[in-house]
C-alpha cells in the first residue's frame, strides 16, 4: 500500500539574471531580467509503507526540493502530493505528526540546551505518552549510544553525536515515515555504521518507511533494495538497485592468487589483466564470461591458490553515469 503518491510533481523558482561588468549591474537597476528554472519537472513515483527508498542525484538535481515539498516546506507550482493520506501543505500539522526528518547540515536540537532536554521538549511537543518515551530512550541510548553524551550541551557535541541525537529526535514519536538528507556526511566509519544499523532495526521492527537522499552510496547499497535518480528535475530511474548493477556494473574483477611467482597470464578473450608476482587481477565482463568459466580455465591452466570475485561498487557505477553522461541512456 502506498504511504506516499507524488503525480506531476512541479517546482518552478524565478532566478533574476546578473549582467556582467559594472555597465550590466547598471543596467540592472532599470531594467531587470528573469529566467524560470525547473527544479523539479514533472516527478511521479508512489512509495509502500515499510520501503527504504535512496533518492539520488548530481547536486542541483532537485533532490532536497522534492523532499521538503513531501514535508510541507515548499509549495509545490504543480502537481500533486499525499503523504499518509494527507496533503503536506494544507494539512501541515498532521503532516508533521507522521514524519520524522534528518538534514545533515542543520540540526533541530536546542544549541545551548543539553541533550535530553531537547528530546523532553520535544517529547510536550509532539505529546508523546511517557511509556512510549522511557521505550525510545532506552531504545537510542541501546543502539545510538547516546547514553555517554546525553546530559551534556549540543553545542558541545561532535558531528557524530549530534547527528544520532538528530535521529532520536526525528524518531522519538514514532513517525511513519523518516526523511534523511545526507544523514552521515562528515562522519566516520564507526559512526556511519552504526546509524545504518539503526536504520536498518527501526525498519524492521517498525515498518518505519525511509527516504534517503545522499552522496554517500554506500549507504544506499548497505540500505537500500530500491532507488530512484533525479537529474535537472527528472526522474530518469526508478528500480531496483540490483537491477541497475546488472544494466551498468556488469564487470567484475577476479583476484587471482597463484601457488608460484608468474611472468605471463594471458586468458583468450580477456584483455585487462593486472599482473604483479603471484597475484593477478582480472577484470572481465559477465555478459561475455561466465565466472565459473574462467575459473575453470584459469585452473585448468595455472596454479591456482586462492580467488576472490569483486563486483563493480554502486558508487562507482553511479559516478560513471553521472560523468560518462549515459543518464539519458536510463529513461
Amino acid at each position: 500500500m502506498a504511504i506516499i503518491e507524488v503525480n506531476q510533481l512541479c517546482k518552478s523558482f524565478t532566478v533574476r539574471k546578473q549582467k556582467e561588468g559594472l555597465g550590466g549591474s547598471l543596467r540592472s537597476l532599470f531594467t531587470r531580467e528573469h529566467t524560470i528554472v525547473e527544479a523539479v519537472d514533472h516527478v511521479s513515483f508512489q512509495i509502500d509503507k515499510g520501503e527504504i527508498v535512496g533518492y539520488v542525484g548530481p547536486n542541483g538535481a532537485g533532490k532536497s526540493t522534492t523532499i521538503k515539498m513531501l514535508i510541507g516546506i515548499l509549495y509545490p507550482t504543480s502537481g500533486e502530493v499525499t503523504v499518509c493520506g494527507l496533503s503536506p501543505t494544507q494539512d501541515r500539522r498532521e503532516n508533521l505528526m507522521q514524519i520524522g526528518s534528518v538534514f545533515g547540515q542543520r540540526t533541530q536540537l536546542w544549541w545551548d540546551l543539553p541533550l535530553i532536554e531537547s528530546l523532553e521538549l520535544l517529547k510536550h511537543i509532539y505529546r508523546v505518552p511517557n511509556e512510549v518515551y522511557k521505550e525510545n530512550l532506552s531504545l537510542f541510548a541501546d543502539v545510538l549510544d547516546i547514553q555517554s553524551f546525553m546530559h551534556r550541551p549540543v553545542r558541545q557535541l561532535s558531528l557524530g553525536q549530534r547527528m544520532r541525537g538528530d535521529i532520536a529526535a526525528a524518531l522519538l514519536h514514532n513517525p511513519d515515515i523518516l526523511y534523511l538528507d545526507e544523514p552521515t556526511i562528515g562522519l566516520d566509519v564507526v559512526v556511519k555504521e552504526r546509524i545504518r544499523q539503526f536504520i536498518q532495526e527501526i525498519n524492521e521492527q517498525r515498518q518505519t518507511t525511509v527516504i534517503l537522499t545522499t552522496h554517500d552510496l554506500a549507504d544506499i547499497g548497505a540500505l537500500c533494495h530500491r532507488i530512484i535518480i533525479i537529474d535537472y528535475g527528472k526522474i530518469i530511474y526508478d528500480g531496483s538497485v540490483d537491477a541497475l548493477k546488472q544494466r551498468f556494473g556488469s564487470e567484475s574483477t577476479l583476484i587471482v592468487d597463484f601457488r608460484e611467482r608468474l611472468d605471463v597470464l594471458e586468458i583468450e578473450g580477456v584483455e585487462e589483466i593486472q599482473l604483479e608476482g603471484v597475484r593477478a587481477h582480472i577484470r572481465f565482463d559477465r555478459k561475455q564470461f561466465s565466472a565459473s568459466d574462467l575459473i575453470s580455465r584459469l585452473s585448468a591452466t595455472y596454479p591456482v591458490l586462492d580467488l576472490t570475485i569483486e563486483d563493480t561498487p554502486l558508487d562507482n557505477i553511479i559516478r560513471n553515469i553521472y560523468e560518462e553522461g549515459s543518464l539519458a541512456s536510463l529513461s
